[in-house]
């Protein structure tokens, strides 16, 4: 499985594909120049419980520190494994 990100001025995506199709996604909006977002997180059912929805965080913790920029989590699952995850800390808004 392949981590993928696209994003622009305003929003973002990070994504799991997989031959070619999306199996997760994760979806964020800049709030000014200094943090951004969660809005969104989602795992195809068939992909449920294999970890890929902690991957996507990762991967927006790692964005959010090569960026300097802070994460507001408002998407509830995004939340719940921020808090729960101590390195995490440093990136929270």
């Amino acid at each position: 499985m392949e981590l993928k990100s696209d994003y622009n001025e305003k929003n973002g995506t990070f994504y799991l594909e997989e031959n070619g199709k999306r199996q997760a996604e994760m979806t964020y909006v800049f709030a000014g120049p200094a943090k951004f977002i969660i809005d969104h997180t989602e795992v195809f059912p068939v992909n449920e419980g294999k970890g890929l929805g902690k991957q996507l965080v990762k991967a927006a913790v790692d964005f959010a520190r090569g960026k300097g920029l802070k994460i507001l989590p408002v998407c509830p699952y995004a939340k719940s494994v921020m808090e729960k995850t101590p390195e995490y800390a440093d990136v929270l808004f």
